[in-house]
């Protein structure tokens, strides 16, 4: 099984970019060791993952496929790295009608043009998923926005 999505992470809270604080990531960040890669911010989030890229003025008029539930730490002191934990929980709405979760982690080097984080469960539709996910930034503004292109392929999955 193949999907694409769009992970649509809102760091900060700003009127001008996303006026639902629903949809807004609380972050919990310690004076960061290093300024070029915030080593030690951890960020929590509950994000909307869509079907399509849309700008981040748009991110609350499109229909969720997901939400993604988590949260990922920068890890690196010398460039940007992450590591990332998360759930991706379908509620039937959309999304082709899929109800349950997937269970994503792994490293995020950023630096990478594509990066491969694993699916190493699920539950659901999703029953005992195991597959990978290719993350590539689709988008990036400034320090409040970006977004990824999650590209999941399922080896396993009992549907």
């Amino acid at each position: 099984m193949k999907m694409r999505v769009y992970y649509h992470d809102i760091l900060l809270y700003d009127a001008v970019y996303n006026s639902d604080a629903a949809n807004a990531t609380s972050a919990t960040a310690p004076s960061p060791l290093s300024p070029t890669g915030f080593f030690g911010m951890m960020v929590v989030f509950n994000d909307p993952t869509k079907g399509k890229a849309l700008p981040p003025a748009a991110v609350g008029g499109d229909e969720e496929v997901a939400r993604a539930h988590g949260l990922y730490f920068y890890n690196r002191k010398d460039k940007f790295s992450a590591w990332f934990a998360m759930s991706l929980v379908f509620n039937g709405a959309t999304g082709g009608g899929r109800r349950g979760t997937l269970e994503l982690m792994g490293a995020d080097l950023m630096d990478r043009k594509t990066r491969d984080i694993s699916v190493v469960g699920g539950t659901g539709d999703f029953f005992l998923a195991r597959g990978v996910a290719t993350l590539r930034t689709d988008a990036v503004e400034g320090v409040i926005y970006y977004r990824l292109q999650m590209d999941i392929k399922l080896s396993q999955c009992y549907l």
